[in-house]
């Protein structure tokens, strides 16, 4: 069975002019409601053996803050996963690497994210959207790693922060 989980950047601060949308960092309190998160995510052993983040600064936040709650041994940047980036096609070749019953997290943004979810399981764009730092987890019994989106993925989780916490 082949995981992927779908974890959209926590709160970040708002957009201004005199700063570079890819630098806009979480705010403290994404920082804190992204920790709670990864760490109940932690707690339910939703650990992976991959985890790839978008290079903006937000979301390579979010990926550490992953990573020290122990979710995955180690942080990949990859370019696809930016806003409007090439999602499914730099999915490839992190599904090639995965062994058959691998997990991959990827950390990016909306609408990207939701679009890949819902490409993957056959539904419409924008049927499916992410609140921040809530998590989509999908599963699939094998995956063409040519063609990921006709695996036969099946949603098991679309998840907000508060949901998961609780709050």
């Amino acid at each position: 069975m082949v995981h992927l989980l779908l974890l959209r950047h926590g709160l970040a601060e708002e957009r201004r002019a005199d700063r570079p949308e890819a630098l806009r960092p979480l705010t403290p309190e994404g920082i804190r409601r992204t920790r709670a998160v990864v760490g109940r995510l932690a707690e339910l052993d939703l650990r992976v053996d991959r985890l790839v983040t978008s290079p903006l600064a937000r979301a390579r936040q979010t990926a550490a803050l992953a990573l020290e709650a122990g979710l995955a041994p180690s942080l990949e940047e990859h370019t696809a996963l930016e806003p409007g980036g090439a999602g499914l096609a730099g999915l490839h070749a992190h599904l090639a690497d995965l062994p058959g019953e691998g997990r991959l997290m990827l950390v990016g943004h909306e609408p990207d994210l939701g679009d890949l979810a819902a490409r993957l399981i056959g539904a419409a764009p924008g049927s499916l959207v992410l609140k921040k730092a809530g998590l989509a987890w999908l599963q699939a019994p094998s995956v063409n790693r040519e063609v990921p989106w006709e695996s036969p993925w099946r949603l098991r989780l679309l998840i907000g922060p508060r949901q998961l916490l609780g709050t």
